[in-house]
C-alpha cells in the first residue's frame, strides 16, 4: 500500500486522516461493497496511532460510508445522501427562522416536482391515491391527521421515482407537524379567511387535477394548498 501523507495546516490531525482516506479511495477507484485495508495497514501507511485512525473511520462509518462485516472486514457502503440530515434536523431544537426555511424549501420542492409527477404516474399511482385520500382523516379547516397528510405527500414524492426526493419527505414530515402544533393558534384563522375566501385546497381537489391531467392547474392549485404556511410566513417576517 503506497504512503499517505499527513500534511501541518490548521486541519485538525483526524480531519486530515479523514481526507486522505477519502482521497485514497478514489484514487484506488474503489466502489461500493469493495474491502478495505485494515487499520493496522491503514495506520501505518498514515503514520498515525490507532486511536487517531479510529476516530476518523468513525465518522465515516457514522456518514455511512463503511461498515464492518463478518469474514469481509470493512468495506466501502454508499451513504444516504439525507442520512446526516435526518441526524440534526430536530424540529425542537431548530430556530424558528430555520424551521421557516425548511417549510419554505419544502413547499418549493413539491412544485417543482410538478412536471415529474404528472410524467411518471400510472393508472395504480392514481388508483393508490384514490385510496389513500378515500381514507383520510380530514379536521375542520382542511387540517388532516398527521398520517393523512404523510401519506399523501409521500405518494406523490413516491411517484417521482427520486430516492432523495422521498427521503427528504421523512426529514420534513416532522417539522410539519411541530409547526402546526406550535403555531396552531396562528394558523387557524388564516385557513378560516382562506375557507372563507373559497380557496382552500384539499388532497381530493389535487387529485381532481391529476386525474384530469391538468398540470398547470395542479400546479395552481398546490399554490393555494400552501397558502396558509405562506401567508403565515409573511406576516411573521412583517412583525420582527
Amino acid at each position: 500500500m503506497e504512503q499517505l501523507r499527513v500534511h501541518s495546516h490548521t486541519m485538525t490531525l483526524v480531519d486530515q486522516v479523514e481526507d486522505n482516506l477519502l482521497t485514497y479511495f478514489r484514487e484506488q477507484d474503489l466502489r461500493v461493497g469493495d474491502s478495505i485495508p485494515n487499520e493496522l495497514e491503514l495506520a501505518a501507511a498514515l503514520g498515525v496511532a490507532r486511536s487517531v485512525l479510529r476516530e476518523a473511520l468513525s465518522r465515516l462509518k457514522m456518514m455511512g460510508m463503511i461498515e464492518t462485516r463478518t469474514r469481509k472486514g470493512m468495506i466501502l457502503t454508499e451513504p444516504s445522501l439525507l442520512g446526516g440530515m435526518k441526524r440534526v434536523v430536530d424540529p425542537r431544537i431548530l430556530s424558528e427562522s430555520s424551521l421557516f426555511d425548511i417549510l419554505g424549501f419544502r413547499i418549493a420542492l413539491e412544485i417543482g416536482i410538478c412536471s415529474d409527477l404528472f410524467q411518471n404516474i400510472t393508472s395504480k399511482d392514481i388508483a393508490d391515491l384514490e385510496e389513500i385520500v378515500r381514507i383520510g382523516i380530514v379536521f375542520e379547516n382542511n387540517e388532516y391527521a398527521p398520517i393523512s397528510e404523510f401519506t399523501f405527500h409521500a405518494k406523490l414524492y413516491e411517484i417521482t421515482g427520486n430516492k432523495t426526493i422521498m427521503e427528504f419527505q421523512e426529514i420534513i414530515h416532522p417539522v410539519m407537524e411541530f409547526v402546526k402544533k406550535k403555531f396552531k393558534e396562528l394558523l387557524e384563522p388564516i385557513n378560516i379567511q382562506i375557507k372563507q375566501k373559497g380557496e382552500l385546497i384539499t388532497h381530493a381537489d389535487l387529485l381532481d387535477y391529476i386525474k384530469k391531467g391538468d398540470e398547470d392547474g395542479y400546479r395552481r392549485a398546490l399554490e393555494l394548498h400552501f397558502a396558509v404556511y405562506k401567508t403565515f410566513m409573511t406576516n411573521r417576517e412583517k412583525h420582527k
